[in-house]
């Protein structure tokens, strides 16, 4: 066995050339197929087509060239098992020392716009898989490389001798995570195709984005990873262009301000503190619309998120120069916000395509031994059947603030209170264990600024404590799923106090 073979059949050619003339320069006999023998032939790299070893044509355009036991023979043999070895010999099969395959781009065809299902089909790659499993099985005897990051490696091994059976198990590993994300993909697609709702097997796949310092402590290690075909307009795809790296805890944050500001069409601003909102505000421009946010909270938001769904311009950027921040995320900065931002060393500054919320995405939440997948809460106010159960109707005014404090408290954790006015939040309570308790807290921070304004409740009231308490801090009107047994109560003591009160028949719990 002194003679070495090399199998070579990419669909990335990313340094396929210096990569297989090192390989000839090494002394390694290569065994190709298709556009990559072509490749290599043109570059002056001595190359033998598959036929030439099997006998046999590529047959069927294509779709069996390496399927075959001259191929496969020489994949899973074991290279000091005896008896592998005379059964080789037997029946005249090489062994093969080394395999650089990579697959049919699978991803970048499902991922072009009005692709077909014939395409993606034909772009499921059988022979590649089958090669890069038998060879990763058989890792003790072939070195195997999916990835053209690890040419170099592999050579710099082989020019001293041979490939570490260390990093022959490391590149095994690889092209087992690589097959297995592969099929993840095909079979999601497949799952789609066929609007199979609740699957037998969930499978997923993640990409690494980044290796984080921590994770929510510093004691806790942890990585950001990133959805293949994932939406364009999240933070997993977002353009840091100035700052600090991004920690574990702001791309939580990061994420629930960019989920809340999707929910405005208009000029739109959002801080955010430890996953839920500390103020939301909204105007003719952006300035204004922070200057609101602002106002919301001036205490909560200071080390926040900010999330907003214009371009920053110079003025805008002038008022957040003005206090720290850890984030602002934008659909774009002007070259003069860019300026005055970046004067701040540390503060993180990302830019996210607002063009749309794109396909919607389960939502995936890991317990321990276990997964929970759900739709995303996506319901909006105009889906809801309204109703008003009380003796007085909303004014239009009052209309406009319930609709906002509505799409806020959708995003605050449970229980969940939201005291707004038309174009700003005034108040928020977030994740009490009752619900009087979370209208408490909102109001209390609302203070002086509730007289006249709205009170939202992603969830039912279970007892008339919460109108009570609206109605003496002078709340007008009042937004809330209903559906309690006690809602008469509720109804009766708003009647009472000359509220307003809307029924959505749906609820926001966030957990």
């Amino acid at each position: 066995m002194t003679k070495k073979r090399a199998l070579i059949s990419v669909s990335d050619k990313s340094n396929l050339t210096v990569f297989a003339k090192s390989l000839s320069e090494l002394g390694y006999e290569i065994i190709s197929t298709g556009g990559t023998k072509k490749t290599l032939q043109e570059n002056g790299i001595p190359v033998m087509g598959v036929s030439d070893i099997t006998g046999f044509p590529e047959i069927l355009e294509g779709r069996v060239k390496t399927l075959h036991p001259k191929i496969h023979g020489g994949l899973l043999a074991k290279h000091d098992d005896e008896g592998h070895v005379k059964q080789l010999a037997e029946h005249q099969i090489e062994p093969i020392q080394l395999v650089c395959v990579n697959l049919y781009p699978f991803q970048q065809t499902i991922a072009k716009p009005g692709v077909t299902v014939d395409d993606a089909i034909e772009n499921i790659d059988i022979g590649g898989p089958a090669m890069l499993r038998a060879s990763a099985k058989n890792h003790e005897s072939i070195t195997v490389v999916v990835d053209p990051a690890d040419y170099e490696l592999v050579l710099d091994e082989l020019r001293q001798g041979e490939v570490s059976h260390e990093t022959r198990r490391k590149l095994a590993a690889k092209v087992f995570r690589h097959t297995a994300s592969y099929d993840a993909m095909i079979a999601s697609y497949m799952t789609e195709l066929v609007d199979e709702q609740n699957p037998e097997k969930l499978t997923v796949t993640y990409e690494l984005k980044q290796q984080l310092r921590y994770g929510e402590n510093p004691h806790q290690k942890a990585s950001f990873y990133s959805k293949p075909l994932g939406s364009n307009f999240s933070i997993a795809k977002a353009n840091q262009l100035h700052g600090k790296e991004l920690s574990y805890n702001n791309i939580n944050d990061a994420d629930a301000a960019l989920q809340i500001v999707k929910e405005f069409s208009e000029p739109a601003a959002v801080a955010v503190k430890h996953m839920n909102p500390c103020g939301v505000g909204t105007g003719d421009s952006v300035f204004t619309a922070f200057e609101r946010a602002f106002a919301a909270d001036p205490v909560s938001i200071f080390g926040g998120i900010i999330a907003l769904n214009r371009e920053v311009d110079a003025k805008t950027a002038a008022k957040l120069h003005e206090i720290f921040l850890e984030i602002v995320i934008a659909p774009g900065f002007s070259p003069e916000a860019l300026q005055i931002l970046t004067g701040k060393k540390n503060l993180r500054l990302l830019s996210i395509p607002f063009a749309g919320n794109g396909q919607p995405e389960v939502k995936l939440s890991s317990i321990e031994g276990g997964l929970l997948v759900q739709d995303q809460d996506l319901h909006t106010i105009d889906d809801a059947e309204l109703s008003v159960p009380t003796k007085r109707q909303p004014s239009e005014e009052e209309w406009r603030a319930l609709k906002l404090g509505w799409k806020v408290v959708k995003h605050v954790k449970s229980n969940a209170i939201v005291v707004a006015g038309d174009d700003m939040t005034l108040g928020i309570g977030a994740g009490q264990m009752n619900r009087v308790g979370a209208a408490k807290i909102a109001l209390e921070q609302a203070g002086a600024r509730a007289n006249g304004a709205i009170l939202a409740s992603d969830a039912f009231f279970p007892m008339d404590d919460t109108v009570e308490a609206a109605a003496k801090a002078g709340i007008t009107a009042i937004i809330q799923p209903g559906g309690s047994i006690k809602d008469q109560d509720s109804i009766k003591k708003a009647d009472e106090y000359g509220i307003a009160m809307v029924f959505t028949g749906i609820r926001h719990f966030k957990h």
